[in-house]
């Protein structure tokens, strides 16, 4: 069993072009032992983004602090505190920060990509 604050794991800049002023906590991943899935927190400040991307694995989100929207297949969608988000393997998205607080949200995915 792994417990720890997720406050204390290495905040990571992510640098995938199209990204802005987002942050990323791998807070479970191989080293704690997982073997299926992986956690990762994201942190994206006032007018912040992830890139506009899409990929071959699902995602399940869960929105724990702030607003923002989700570009889903070039349409607006608002998300806030409370929203749970999954997103299909091959969907393009993006999530922006619309707010003038952070927006946080839990991200998993497999650990096999």
């Amino acid at each position: 069993m792994v417990i720890k604050r997720y406050g204390e794991v290495e905040a990571l800049p992510v640098t995938d072009a199209g990204a802005l002023k987002t942050i990323v906590r791998w807070v479970i991943a191989e080293e704690d032992g997982a073997k299926n899935f992986y956690m990762r927190i994201f942190e994206i400040e006032p007018e912040g983004c992830t890139p506009l991307h899409h990929h071959a694995w699902e995602h399940e989100i869960f929105v724990f602090q702030g607003k923002g929207t989700l570009i889903q297949q070039g349409r607006e969608v608002p998300v806030c505190s409370g929203n749970v988000v999954f997103i299909p393997p091959h969907e393009e998205h993006q999530f922006k920060n619309s707010s003038t607080e952070t927006l946080k949200f839990v991200c998993l995915v497999p650990s096999q990509k």
